[in-house]
């Protein structure tokens, strides 16, 4: 299950874990417009616990989750009138 709401300066994505018997805490996800960030209470230390993501990381990533296993560098696409 997940939210998704529109804030003044980020769209706010919230992932719910559904009950199961190992259940994790609730991950926040914050796009902002150069940076996107994860976020998840620790429940041993009952702190929130943040990543930071680049909008270059990010497609990385993006990437790499329909790719084997290697190392890989992304070209952009800057072909005129390619999207």
């Amino acid at each position: 299950m997940f939210t998704i709401e529109h804030e003044f300066d980020a769209t706010v994505v919230t992932l719910v874990d559904e009950p199961a018997s190992h259940r994790q805490e609730d991950i926040t996800i914050n796009a902002f417009a150069s940076c996107v960030t994860l976020e998840q209470l620790n429940p041993q230390s009952n702190r929130v616990e943040q990543v930071t993501f680049s909008m270059s990381q990010l497609r990385d990533l993006a990437a790499a989750l329909d790719l084997p296993e290697g190392v890989y560098r992304l070209i952009p696409d800057d072909t005129p009138g390619q999207g």
